[in-house]
């Protein structure tokens, strides 16, 4: 199996915390979609093994804000997508989209394409928090969209909210959860408020602007989130991601798997399960270059394509910071089939500290041949980095 990622790098607007590759030049669409589709076509060899296309079960519409885009041009991604690739019958099509640009008319329209999937960036329902974060809609209109979705049909929502925004209360951050709950969505992702260098929340807190919710406070959130939505029957599958039964993100589960993925537009990266390869994160470059390839092999060669390949210790590494995100944490005897027995040896060494506090366990697994799962804990998931950071492979230096 193998996802592919689109990327579209156009928003209306950017918010004060977005670090991704985005464009306010959203009348560049029709020239974009043009050089997308080339570039599919173009890399219809990624996705194979022994010679054999792989079947494509995921496809993710990113950004960007991807619902600005006209259902026109949508159409035309499509057809050169499944005309390109063994999309299977039942794949997963999610379209990222913004509250805004979800109008009656746009809902009425996207669910006449294959999407069936909608993952809905809101953040909060606080209008003063929106404000602040320049989002582009109030919380009665994130409400009101995902009922309009709802009610074209739609039945895989999922939501994003961010927490330890500056001034928030516990109690706030628990009204943005009740609200979340309410609506009888089947995914939520929640993220802590992280200021990335060169965005402008960076610059506000460097000015003194704003204050960074400490420590304590987003300990206090993210337990609390935990604890609402295991209440309310949903599964806390991977660190940040929370799913009712049988909707967990397909898209992303299989990043956290290490299945091979196709990431098409400027900055979209790809993995074919040994090596990694992204796209310059430049849009003039993007349309001048691919808009105009005509040959794989130029494609490939190009400048504006980087490549690399990974060594064991860094797909051991990868395996890490993926695997032990999930609920279902790293399968030991797998760790040892691909990596060998040292690897093996060092993570379980190096895991033991953590075992004896409680932040990891072991969880077995009804099979003979089988050496059990490692997982993080409830305690753990506090600790996540500075574990992960512990199993890493370092090169001995001299």
């Amino acid at each position: 199996m193998a996802g592919i990622y689109l990327h579209f790098p156009f928003c209306a607007s950017r918010c004060v915390y977005c670090d991704f590759y985005s464009t306010t030049q959203v009348g560049k669409g029709k020239a974009y979609v043009k050089a997308l589709c080339n570039e599919l076509k173009l890399r219809s060899g990624y996705l194979s093994s022994n010679g054999q296309s792989l079947p494509v079960e995921t496809v993710y519409w990113g950004g960007g804000t991807p619902s600005t885009l006209g259902t026109g041009l949508m159409e035309e991604v499509f057809d050169t997508l499944y005309a390109t690739f063994p999309v299977v019958q039942d794949a997963e099509i999610t379209l990222e989209a913004n509250p805004d640009d979800l109008s009656a008319e746009k809902i009425k329209a996207f669910s006449k394409l294959p999407f069936n999937r909608l993952s809905m960036g809101i953040q909060t329902f606080s209008d003063d928090k929106l404000t602040f974060l320049n989002r582009r809609h109030t919380g009665q209109q994130a409400i009101d969209a995902v009922k309009a979705c709802q009610d074209a049909g739609f039945d895989n929502i999922s939501i994003d909210l961010i927490y330890g925004l500056p001034g928030q209360t516990a109690g706030q951050w628990e009204d943005d959860l009740d609200v979340a709950i309410g609506m009888n969505i089947q995914h939520l992702s929640a993220y802590a408020l992280i200021y990335e260098e060169g965005t402008r929340l960076w610059e506000m807190r460097k000015k003194r602007i704003v204050e960074e919710a400490d420590e304590e406070t987003s300990l206090q959130m993210f337990d609390l989130l935990i604890d609402k939505l295991l209440n309310a029957g949903f599964e806390h599958y991977e660190i940040s991601n929370f799913a009712r039964k049988g909707c967990r993100s397909r898209h992303n589960s299989s990043y956290w798997k290490g299945i091979p993925y196709l990431g098409c537009g400027p900055s979209a990266h790809s993995y074919d399960g040994r090596n990694r390869q992204w796209n310059t994160p430049n849009l003039e470059l993007y349309l001048r270059e691919v808009g105009c390839c005509a040959s794989p092999e130029d494609f490939m060669e190009a400048a504006w394509i980087e490549k690399e390949q990974l060594s064991t210790a860094e797909r051991y590494n990868d395996l890490v910071v993926t695997a032990l995100r999930t609920c279902e944490g790293i399968d030991l005897s797998s760790l040892r089939h691909s990596f060998g027995d040292s690897f093996a040896a060092y993570c379980l060494r190096n895991a033991a500290p953590h075992l004896q506090k409680g932040s990891l366990e072991i969880l077995p697994v009804s099979s003979a041949f089988s050496e059990g799962r490692l997982r993080l804990t409830r305690k753990g998931l506090f600790l996540s980095d500075g574990i992960m950071s512990d199993l890493l492979w370092v090169e001995e230096t001299d």
